[in-house]
């Protein structure tokens, strides 16, 4: 999930899908990958709803552990 996308946020789109009355809804992966990159920004993201944060620039090898432990 992009942070800073326009229209609506990424804190606001993933806060938006955690209330969906879906049953994925709750479960399904939300990793934020923003150059947001300051703990505060990590702990908004989380508090959001989101279950991990990449801070840009990305490294692969983060994204594939991220992946990894919430996609498998």
């Amino acid at each position: 999930m992009d942070i800073m996308m326009p229209v609506m946020d990424g804190l606001t789109a993933t806060k938006t899908i955690r209330s969906l009355k879906r049953p994925d809804a709750e479960t399904i992966p939300i990793i934020a990958m923003t150059a947001n990159a300051f703990r505060e920004d990590k702990e908004k993201c989380l508090a959001a709803g989101m279950n991990a944060h990449l801070a840009k620039p990305i490294k692969i090898e983060n994204v594939k552990r991220i992946l990894c432990e919430y996609c498998v």
